[in-house]
């Protein structure tokens, strides 16, 4: 299976359909229509980003610091603090869907509506750490991290950066945590199809180990992940379990039970990369690359209408689109919006939505084409003509049913010829249609395959082909 995900940022997904309501809109009562909206044709799952309890001490600490705050006056310059900042979806306080948002029977009500929809629901699990006002801190002290300078716990961090002041640090080398952790996923388990794991290369333990030290003592026999998924596979064997990974330990993890992991290389070069290093990144094994997610943006990244530019996103979409592994699209996304909120703030700046494009993704989303075997296929230029090095291409074959990806990936035109061999295409007539723009291309099965397929694309250009 190779999953289109929609993700949505709950509260100002929620707060925008009251505002167009006029009155306060839950998960138990969106409209129908906007259900159809977010479960456009080809998406498989929605991940409702950020239902989980607030905290009103993270809430706190987050104002405290003037950089937060000018964050969100960044992206929401009518700021209002009281009315639009509500915490950070990430220092949860329960696994408890909170109470603004529709509650549990909010949840269970959105979930019928995915469901009936043959659409399924993921949810967020943020195992590193929690608010400061969790339960735990006060039931639980050996769940925890402890702290320094008179702190009774750590706040939580990954290596690299500045600590998460908002949060307090889970201890993964505990037995006692690993088994309230289980428990918790096996909660969660029962309300949604599967789990979003926040910064998951953080539970390894060597990352673990190399972050804090003698504080927490020699790491246990098993992994933090082999312990949590195999106890929540064992009453959910179908529940999925999908990693935000980062430093190259995507596949450790896929080791460890992940079904899928980001894929942030991919995304690093489509932003700053050239058509060979993308080339060099799609050469990996392919049950790998099936077990990636791919993505031009969602709620960490910026927008890609604000990263990519026009032309540029709808190439790196026609590709995220057409490759092995899930896809994760984002609510805004389709619209064309430019601003990232915060995953503090309840509300979203209103933007002028971009009909163009929307029917560009729903035209691309829609398209059915990744099934069977996948085939990166060569392109050639010639002697006084090596524009061809721009030009990524690969294909899909099950049976009869094939399709031809072609991107270019350059701010200037190109041309090349994609190689055609190993396809039984001679003594016939053979019709490419772009499915995005329905132009038919008629070539002779003979010349395809001695010479390949010529192709002529301008800047930042595309073609989806169905072969027939």
């Amino acid at each position: 299976m190779r999953p289109v995900v929609h993700e949505v940022n709950t509260w100002p997904w929620l707060h925008e359909l009251g505002e167009q309501a006029g009155r306060v809109v839950t998960l138990a009562d969106v409209p129908s229509e906007t259900w159809d909206a977010v479960c456009v044709p080809g998406v498989d799952a929605v991940w409702l980003m950020g239902v989980w309890e607030r905290s009103p001490a993270s809430r706190a600490i987050a104002l405290a610091d003037a950089g937060n705050v000018a964050s969100f006056e960044a992206a929401l310059p009518d700021l209002d603090v009281e009315r639009d900042v509500v915490g950070s979806a990430y220092s949860v306080r329960r696994f408890v869907v909170d109470e603004r948002l529709g509650g549990a029977e909010g949840l269970a009500t959105a979930r019928m509506e995915l469901h009936y929809r043959g659409v399924h629901l993921l949810l967020d699990f943020v195992p590193n750490h929690v608010a400061p006002d969790h339960p735990w801190t006060e039931e639980h002290a050996e769940y925890f991290v402890p702290g320094t300078d008179g702190a009774r716990y750590a706040a939580g961090r990954d290596p690299y950066f500045a600590p998460w002041d908002d949060t307090v640090q889970l201890n993964a080398f505990s037995t006692a945590l690993r088994a309230a952790a289980s428990a918790t996923v096996l909660d969660i388990a029962d309300q949604c199809d599967g789990v979003r794991c926040d910064m998951a290369m953080l539970l390894l333990n060597r990352v673990f180990a190399q972050t804090w030290g003698e504080r927490v003592g020699w790491p246990p026999p098993s992994e933090y992940w082999t312990d949590v998924i195999g106890a929540v596979r064992a009453d959910h064997p179908h529940f999925v379990f999908l990693a935000e990974a980062y430093w190259d330990l995507e596949a450790e993890l896929q080791h460890l039970g992940f079904d899928y992991c980001y894929d942030k290389r991919l995304y690093d070069r489509l932003e700053h990369g050239d058509a060979r290093s993308i080339r060099e990144h799609l050469g990996a094994d392919l049950d790998y690359q099936d077990r990636l997610v791919r993505f031009l943006e969602n709620h960490d990244e910026p927008r890609a209408a604000a990263t990519f530019g026009t032309e540029r996103e709808r190439a790196a979409a026609v590709a995220v689109a057409t490759l092995p592994g899930a896809t994760l699209w984002h609510e805004g996304q389709f619209d064309g919006r430019r601003v990232r909120p915060p995953v503090f703030l309840t509300r979203r700046p209103v933007e002028e939505p971009d009909p163009e494009l929307r029917a560009f993704y729903l035209r691309l989303v829609a398209t059915d084409l990744r099934a069977g075997r996948w085939e990166r296929r060569d392109v050639a230029g010639w002697p006084d003509n090596q524009t061809a090095e721009h030009l990524l291409a690969w294909s899909w074959t099950e049976g009869s049913r094939r399709s031809l990806t072609v991107v270019n990936w350059s701010g200037a035109s190109a041309q090349g010829r994609i190689a055609m061999t190993g396809e039984p295409l001679g003594g016939r007539s053979w019709a490419f249609t772009d499915v995005l723009t329905a132009t038919r291309y008629d070539r002779h099965g003979d010349d395809l395959a001695a010479n390949g397929l010529y192709v002529d694309l301008p800047r930042w250009g595309a073609h989806l082909f169905r072969i027939s």
